[in-house]
Formats: C-alpha cells, structure tokens, sequence
C-alpha cells in the first residue's frame, strides 16, 4: 500500500460530467493527517506510518497518547491510526499527508463504521418475506419457523433471527475518486460509502479491480 488518508464524511451529491452524465458522489474532507511516528523494522518489527487526524482540546487525551504528540511536536488530534506503506521510510514525523495523494481516476477501498439501525426484525435485518396480511392470518411480521421440533431439537447455527442491525465496521471497494479539490481537501467518491454525516472514514488504494 502506498496511498491512504482519514477523512470525515460530508454527504453526497452529483457531478456533471463534459458529456451531462450526472455521477452521484460522496463528498470527502481528507486531510490534512500529521505524521506522528514513524515506525520500522530494526526497532518496531514492521514499518508503518502513525498519522493523527482532527484536532482535540489536550485534556481528553490520555497521558500516554499526548506523549507521542509532544514528542512529535504537534496539537492533539482526535484520531490515530496506522498505515503500512510500502515506502513508510520515505516520511518524517510532522509531514502532512493531504488530499492530493489521490488523484483523479484512481480506485480506493472506504472503510467506516455503518449507520446503526438498533434492534429490527427480520424482514428489515435480513430481507426475509412477510407472511399474508389479511384478517386472521396470525402471521404477518414473525419470522417464521426456528428449526425442526424433535429431531435435532435445536436452533441452526446461522438461522436469521431479529437483532441488532447496523453499527458495525464495513468497507466499500474499488470506488473511482471523480474529483479532487486540495485547496479545500475534498475528495469526491462515485456512488455510496458507509456511515453517516461526520463520521470516520479510512481511504486507501484499492487491493484488487475488476
């Protein structure tokens, strides 16, 4: 991996492109992420990047963290995360890893956390079918039958069942970045990525294409 940066969900919107295609988009605030450590073979066992990203007041973070920020002569940030680039040796603690990273073309995979919907049943959880809706029926929303009743006498492993739904970790691959605005560290990403407004997003090259 060579490319990567944190970035926070704006929302979405379209594009037109020189042709009136409208594209739908995911607008992107990347960057810009400091460089924190720099981590390497002889010393760590690996070599990565540690980037931080959003700034933080200094007393919500822990004494333990602000010690690799001071150390590393930079504000407080409300993210930290690692990325393993290939040429990790080539950085410096207090470089900046901004929007022009990327550049227009170029695919990347967008990790966040999804939307949490809370507990749903299983017609919206799993998109399992309702059973008829007229009068006396006594079966419209329920998920129908758990299993076989002597023989084994217990629940599948897998069977779909209500639940919590939502609020995990997903990523979307091989999106197109359409448009990239340095000045203002946007990125605009064809189509959908996970979580909602503000959220955390994790950008990086894409690891396989279509």
């Amino acid at each position: 991996m060579k490319k990567a940066i944190l970035a926070r969900k704006v929302g979405m919107t379209q594009v037109f492109a020189d042709n009136g295609v409208v594209t739908p988009v995911t607008v992107l605030l990347a960057g810009p992420c400091v460089v924190t450590q720099v981590k390497n073979a002889e010393k760590d066992g690996y070599e990565a990047v540690q980037v931080g990203y959003g700034d933080i007041r200094e007393k919500l973070v822990s004494k333990g963290v602000k010690g690799v920020y001071d150390k590393a002569g930079v504000s407080a940030k409300r993210f930290s995360r690692e990325f393993r680039f290939e040429n990790a040796a080539d950085y410096k603690v207090g470089d900046e890893i901004k929007a022009d990273i990327f550049a227009v073309g170029d695919h990347i995979d967008a990790t966040a956390v999804s939307k949490g919907k809370g507990f749903q049943g299983t017609i919206k959880r799993l998109g399992q079918h309702r059973g008829p809706m007229k009068h006396g029926s006594k079966f419209h929303r329920h998920a129908g039958s758990n299993g076989t009743s002597s023989d084994p006498s217990r629940v599948y492993k897998g069977k779909g069942m209500p639940g919590q739904m939502g609020s995990k970790r997903v990523t979307i691959q091989n999106l197109e970045i359409v448009r990239v605005d340095a000045e203002k560290n946007l990125i605009l990403v064809k189509g959908a990525v996970p979580g909602p407004r503000k959220c955390l997003v994790t950008i990086k090259e894409t690891v396989k294409t279509k």
